[in-house]
């Protein structure tokens, strides 16, 4: 079984635009700016680990756990932007995000909203899915496709442990301003994969 190169970059290069690693540094920091060293660091590989687990168990077995749940991609969609809207209006209105600790504060943000849905969200789930599902099983497409799950998922961890460094850049203010502008984007994220959401739901009933 030979290894496929065509398949390992077309993949490589989808999961990386959906995934954005560059994208993801704003919201990282204004999720994390203000929480200890040891925490972001930990964040850093945490959330990459989450998505690299979620996103392996759809490549895996996406089509049958979809069908047996009677779950489409549009819900998916619906779901992770009604999450992420709730993560920007707190972004947004400073809740759970003040200096002073909150119930916000214990909550593992790598796992939720950062190894999902931010990475593994909904568009990199159905790539995944959609590319193991046109390969031929023994052509070598298979580990391609693994290959290339890993190799985002370590670039995503480079640029996330590294990012953490702007932190002492920006200071307190800095991350705060920064929170507002995740949040302003973060909403439109969440606003996006709702129409999406919308659309394919009518395109299915069409």
């Amino acid at each position: 079984m030979s290894f496929d190169v065509t398949v390992y970059t077309t993949t490589l290069i989808t999961l990386l635009v959906i995934m954005d690693p560059p994208g993801q540094i704003p919201l990282f920091l204004s999720l994390v700016g203000q929480r200890s060293p040891e925490y972001r660091r930990r964040a850093a590989w945490q959330a990459p680990l989450v998505s690299l687990l979620v996103i392996s168990v759809f490549a895996v077995g996406g089509k049958a756990i979809l069908t047996y749940l009677h779950i489409g991609i549009p819900a998916l969609q619906g779901a992770g932007g009604l999450l992420l809207l709730l993560v920007a209006l707190q972004l947004l209105t400073g809740l759970g995000n003040a200096g002073t600790p909150t119930a916000a504060d214990d909550v593992n943000v790598a796992l939720v909203p950062l190894g999902t849905p931010l990475l593994a969200g909904p568009g990199a789930i159905a790539a995944v899915i959609v590319g193991v599902s046109s390969v031929d099983a023994g052509s070598g497409g298979y580990v391609a496709i693994a290959a290339a799950i890993v190799s985002v998922h370590l670039v995503v961890m480079l640029v996330l442990r590294y990012s953490t460094a702007l932190i002492r850049v920006l200071g307190i203010g800095g991350i705060t301003l920064l929170a507002k502008i995740a949040g302003l984007l973060l909403a439109a994220i969440a606003v996006q994969l709702i129409a999406d959401s919308v659309m394919g739901f009518v395109a299915e009933g069409s």
